[in-house]
């Protein structure tokens, strides 16, 4: 897993850590479609788990435009960046983002090892948060 690095705010280097999670190549290359698809306003793609659907939970995927959240994890992968929101990361950490297109469907997919389950139509998931 690729690890990030930050500041304390002292201005020291903090210890490297692995990154949330990673991106496949395929993923990485739908994020720089996306972003290079844009105007120029687009920064990167927003992951988000927000609840709904009938297990309980769903992945969330929208575009960071202008500014980003200063408290979204940045993950940087294959040259392509996601953010990831803070509420998230524990239902996230060691996920690996894919994209896939098939005959009937194309999008992004998850391998999670926090979830526990998913619905049968395949649009939501009950996530633990990770120990």
């Amino acid at each position: 897993m690729p690890a990030t690095t930050s500041t304390t705010t002292n201005g020291a280097p903090k210890r490297a850590r692995p990154a949330v999670m990673t991106l496949s190549e395929a993923a990485a290359e739908r994020v720089n479609q996306i972003v290079e698809g844009s105007d120029g306003s687009i920064l990167g793609i927003r992951l988000s788990v927000k609840k709904g659907g009938c297990a309980g939970m769903e992945y969330d995927i929208s575009a960071v435009t202008g500014e980003a959240n200063p408290r979204d994890e940045v993950i940087t992968d294959h040259g392509a960046t996601v953010y990831i929101d803070p509420m998230a990361v524990l239902f996230l950490l060691g996920t690996r983002m894919d994209y896939e297109e098939t005959k009937f469907r194309s999008g992004f997919t998850f391998v999670n090892p926090n979830q526990v389950s998913a619905c049968g139509c395949g649009e939501s998931v009950e996530l633990r948060a990770a120990e």
